[in-house]
């Protein structure tokens, strides 16, 4: 059972063993993609209308407060 839901993953790593290690070192080491050098190296590879979107930024909201009824 646990091993079915890794299969896509084993999947997406045998077809393009090299992108998948990619993906996943620069999300482990939090890389974004529109700074260097990511970015440069995405542009030496042809990709050059990529989209990156930060959700890490801090929006002010901190801690809130609930009333359990």
């Amino acid at each position: 059972m646990f091993l079915d839901e890794l299969q896509p993953i084993f999947k997406e790593f045998l077809q393009q063993p090299l992108a998948f290690t990619g993906g996943l070192v620069s999300g482990t080491l939090k890389l974004k993609l529109s700074e260097d050098p990511l970015k440069s190296w995405l542009q030496q590879q042809g990709m050059t209308d990529f989209t990156y979107t930060d959700h890490t930024k801090d929006n002010g909201s901190g801690p809130q407060t609930i009333s359990i009824d």
